[in-house]
């Protein structure tokens, strides 16, 4: 149950601060390192064919993002790209919303990842919370994902369907997207833990015809059986021709079982055609987070999917044929397509389908260990839970392999890029990224030829032309702006589904014509390290000054006490304002005097006395989206007066039930200007 809401009076101590400061030098890749480095090798590949040099990584971005038609035709010939049709030109014109790349070309996602067959190798590795790691061979896994497009052309399927999946993160899934995208069909999926009216939200925008489904799921120990939603799903879908039965708990269920399919006739691999379709094909569909409102419908096609996902995981993530990688996710987020594209590149993708803390709180890592991962990923929040827990994974765990840390999903803190050198291992590239659903992929990230500095992301991303912008439209150095991109990119959304324009548009290009504008506070140092300060359509605006809620976290979750926090600002009638931080905290810790006046001095010397909160909440937990994204303007609604049910999708959050202190904190408060 959450605990009651204990308000903390403003009040002074000296308690200790922490020693990680953003910014300090964590870690500086060997030389051996960089020489081998495939970033290095394309470094050189690049200088070759078009006679530039480039000094650093910061010159080789700056030609990325500048000479658009030499970087992406360079990315295309680097990675051997296939095409059954020449393109006409590698970029038709930089009008943003409008660019259209590599015309005339025509290939296939699915074709591309296939074609890294290695016999007598896994194509990917899986467990889940009753199984242990198991492997699915190149040649099981090829031979399945023919089958299932067998079938799906037998039902008549073809270019520019939609083939949808209720699925949990299990090989089925993986194979269920590439039949898919080999027959020209468009796929999409939700996490079986979404409820009917969540999934049809999402689902039900694109007319499926065919549904891949699970009769339930597994999560903490327990099992959820799922046919009952499933049964809505389908009177939701009057669109479908077909529902597949994919067995996760042994549940009897109508539709064509999965073990049917499978066993069907399958073209062998020399005589299977893969629809050869345009660049601009789309190939899946994403979905928004949703916490209010119908989800956007994000398109994006196999062309520039396959050309970000190549760049990303080889120059960005340094990953080679043999590579074991481990995300922690489910169906329903980007990192999941991140996670099955792997295969691109020759590396396996290692999924876990269950509770990142069952049956052991260390799960994730045990699995990093047995499966050999070189490239390991989750959550901020993932490793808050880490601390709390008190695991030390370079003292339980063989974790040799492990080469990269990819923390992605919400801002990171210095302490937590710190935790990984000092409790997982000293010879690491963290590559933080930030990025998102919009392009399926990161604007800044790693790069394994940099530093890695305390809370910093180490550069921008090739080819994404992001800056920093002010108010005015400048784009601005060590100053906190938006979010741009300046240039387009191959993987930008194609259009939302069901949309004639205008919602993309506003979604994007509203504020800055022909330029992106992602939404969040950005900001970008001398030396090229980024930081990403929170989401800007949740600015805290107090007195004229903008201030980004990552700021605040930075320095409030640096405090031994906090696990983790929110802060909202709230415009009061008159020109006031009222900015509360609701806090989770450790276990044995008090919600006293002590703990405020430690934060209020820590944010006035940090930052400025705007920077302080009126008032420290603690609640038993923040409302996150699915993705370990902080809720702050459904939030600040609710404190402002709604219920939490009218500002948020359950279906969309982590924990539906973590507005409870904070709704009861709003409903005992009869006027902020007094607390």
């Amino acid at each position: 149950m959450p605990v009651p809401p204990a308000q903390i009076n403003v009040a002074q101590s000296d308690l200790p601060q922490t020693t990680v400061r953003e910014g300090d030098l964590l870690w500086t890749p060997s030389a051996e390192r960089v020489e081998g480095a495939r970033l290095t090798e394309f470094t050189r590949f690049a200088e070759a064919r078009t006679g530039r040099r480039f000094a650093d990584y910061a010159q080789l971005w700056a030609w990325s993002t500048t000479e658009l038609e030499e970087f992406w035709q360079a990315i295309w010939d680097f990675f051997d790209v296939r095409s059954s049709a020449p393109h006409t030109a590698v970029l038709e014109n930089r009008t943003m919303p409008g660019a259209r790349w590599f015309p005339g070309a025509r290939l296939n996602f699915a074709e591309h990842l296939l074609r890294q067959e290695r016999p007598g190798t896994p194509a990917l590795l899986f467990a889940d919370e009753t199984s242990p790691l198991r492997e699915l061979s190149w040649e099981e896994f090829a031979r399945q994902v023919r089958a299932v497009a067998t079938h799906l052309r037998s039902q008549g399927i073809g270019a520019g369907d939609r083939v949808v999946g209720y699925l949990p993160n299990i090989p089925q899934a993986m194979v269920a997207m590439l039949a898919t995208a080999s027959v020209g069909a468009i796929w999409a999926s939700v996490s079986p833990d979404f409820g009917a009216r969540g999934a049809l939200d999402r689902l039900g925008q694109l007319d499926p015809a065919v549904l891949l489904a699970a009769d339930g799921y597994r999560y903490g120990g327990r099992d959820f059986d799922r046919r009952g939603e499933v049964a809505e799903i389908v009177a939701g879908l009057p669109s479908l021709r077909a529902v597949v039965h994919v067995p996760v708990l042994g549940l009897d269920q109508p539709g064509t079982p999965w073990d049917d399919v499978l066993s069907g006739p399958a073209v062998p691999a020399a005589e299977f055609e893969f629809a050869q379709v345009p660049f601009d094909q789309p190939l899946w569909v994403l979905f928004s987070s949703g916490t209010t409102g119908l989800p956007k419908a994000i398109v994006h096609g196999h062309g520039g999917i396959l050309l970000e996902h190549l760049k990303l995981h080889v120059l960005h993530h340094d990953l080679r044929p043999g590579d074991r990688a481990f995300f922690f996710t489910t169906t329903g987020w980007m990192m999941w397509n991140f996670l099955v594209s792997m295969p691109l590149v020759g590396a396996a993708p290692v999924l876990y389908d269950g509770n990142p803390s069952h049956p052991d709180v260390d799960v994730l890592w045990r699995i990093a260990q047995d499966s050999r991962a070189r490239l390991f990923g989750a959550s901020p929040t993932f490793v808050e839970l880490m601390q709390k827990a008190g695991v030390v994974p370079r003292v339980r765990f063989d974790l040799s392999a492990l080469d990269v840390v990819m923390p992605a999903g919400s801002p990171v803190t210095p302490a937590v890029t710190a935790w990984f050198y000092a409790d997982v291992k000293d010879d690491l590239s963290i590559a933080t990224g930030s990025g998102g659903t919009d392009c399926c992929t990161g604007f800044v990230g790693g790069v394994p030829t940099l530093p890695v500095y305390a809370g910093e992301i180490q550069a921008r991303s090739l080819g994404v032309a992001a800056e920093a912008w002010n108010e005015s439209g400048k784009s601005v150095v060590g100053e906190v702006g938006e979010l741009v991109i300046t240039a387009p990119m191959p993987s930008m959304p194609l259009f939302f589904w069901g949309d004639d324009g205008a919602r993309y548009r506003a979604s994007y290009f509203e504020t800055f014509p022909g330029v992106w504008r992602h939404g969040d506070f950005f900001e970008v140092n001398e030396r090229g390290g980024c930081f990403v300060r929170g989401r800007s359509d949740a600015v805290l605006n107090r007195h004229g000054v903008r201030i980004g809620t990552a700021e605040i976290y930075r320095v409030v979750e640096d405090d031994p006490a906090v696990l983790t926090s929110l802060v909202v600002n709230l415009d009061l009638p008159g020109g006031g304002f009222f900015m509360p931080l609701f806090v989770v905290l450790r276990p044995g810790q008090e919600p006293d005097a002590d703990l405020h006046a430690r934060l209020r001095r820590s944010l006035r010397a940090e930052y400025t006395p705007r920077h302080v909160p009126d008032t420290i909440v603690a609640v038993g937990a923040i409302p996150l989206t699915r993705s370990g994204k902080k809720m702050e303007i459904p939030v600040r609604r609710v404190l402002l007066g709604a219920a939490p049910g009218d500002v948020a999708d359950p279906n969309a959050m982590a924990d539906p039930d973590a507005f409870a202190d904070i709704a009861e904190y709003a409903r005992t408060q009869q006027d902020y200007s007094l607390s």
